[in-house]
Formats: C-alpha cells, structure tokens, sequence
C-alpha cells in the first residue's frame, strides 16, 4: 500500500498520516526526516543536501529521490508507506513515477485532503506552541488548561510566524501554484481519492479507511 498525501499546508493530512501508519503498520515518510537522518548519518546524499541547505538552496529534486528511494528500499517499507511532503511539484511526482516504475512498482492512493484556504487561515490563526518543550496546541480544537500557558512545562504559549495570517496566505500561493497540480497528475492516474478535510478528524479518518480498505 504506497500512498501519496496531499493537501494544502494545515489541511491536517500529517495527523491522518500518522493514524494511517498505525493502523496499517506502514511508516509514514515525511522529506523533512529523510533530510534529517541522512545528513546526521553523514550519507554521501545528506552531505550533497547539506551543502544545498547551508547556501539556503533548494535541495535539487535528483537528491532528494535518491534519499526517498533509500529511505522506500528499507525493510519497514515492506507493507508499503505514506509520503507526506513529497512529490511537491509535477517534475517530482514525474520522477518519482519513473523511479518507481522501473522497480515495477506504483503509487496506489493520492490521498487528497481538501480544506478552503478560509477554514485553513482561521484553523491556524488558532494555534499556539510552546518554544520550550515543542508541544502544541489549538485555542479551539485542543487548548491549553490554562489560557496562553503550556500544559506540559508552563512556559508562555505563542504564534509561530508560520501560522500568522499573511504568512499562511503565502503558502496557500505557493499551494496552489506548485502543489495543487499534482491532483490533476494523480487524477490521470486514476488513483486520486479527494476526502472532505472539513470534517471532525474521526469522520476524516473513517473516510480515508473506506477507501484504503479496512
């Protein structure tokens, strides 16, 4: 079961890949880690995209398939596994469709979580994270005992600049220029799957297993 998600950027499709993970034992891969784990191992890869990363570059798509490929070729993957953050763009889920074909192999689910970008702006503005420990949370969806204070350590709660309104608004720009192309490629594919991100989380989730077969 190899899956693709997909969906703008506070959508909630890392939380359905994590449910998804644990309820079919399958791992869930975001680009993020594979950068991370390759460049600490000190791989020839993590070095190439270490040095990309240190200029404030893009990593060149070639690199970063060849750590995807890697990372999928692990025994864990067996059973298959959900990418979440990758392919971002046409050219990726090209190359990861060549790549992929020439080991017999296919993406069998685009899993496309769709949220407007007004619901995305307003769920977002409402989150709050602690700097000290990393945990997070939602004024409305899961706040904090004591408003503006972090359960776990106590520390003053903030806005990270990634959720501030106008910085959302500019991902969903670059969404929908960049990403948002890849339904229409998945489409052709006949493996998209479009679920409605609108949801309460469990009915979000129960869709996606109707589709992934329970």
């Amino acid at each position: 079961m190899k899956i693709v998600m997909l969906g703008a950027p506070g959508a909630g499709k890392g939380t359905q890949a994590d449910r998804i993970a644990a309820k079919y034992d399958i791992p869930h891969i975001s680009t993020g880690d594979i950068f991370r784990s390759n460049i600490k191992a000190g791989t020839e890869l993590g070095k190439k995209a270490k040095a990309f990363i240190d200029q404030g570059l893009l990593v060149p798509d070639e690199v970063t398939i060849g750590m995807l490929l890697d990372r999928i070729a692990q025994d864990d993957c067996s059973k298959g596994y959900i990418l979440d953050g990758f392919p971002r763009t046409i050219p990726q889920a090209e190359s990861l469709t060549a790549a992929l074909k020439e080991q017999g192999t296919a993406i069998d689910f685009a899993l496309n979580v769709d949220v407007p970008d007004a619901a995305i702006v307003e769920r977002m503005a409402g989150r709050r994270a602690c700097l000290k420990c990393g945990a997070t949370y939602h004024i409305v969806y899961a706040a904090p005992k004591k408003e503006g204070i972090c359960d776990v350590c106590g520390e003053e709660l903030v806005i990270r600049d990634d959720d501030k309104p106008e910085t959302v608004s500019k991902r969903l720009e670059v969404y929908h220029d960049q990403t948002q192309p890849l339904i229409d490629f998945y489409s052709r594919h006949g493996v998209l799957h479009t679920i409605d991100g609108t949801q309460n989380m469990d009915k979000v989730f129960a869709d996606i297993c109707g589709i992934l077969g329970e």
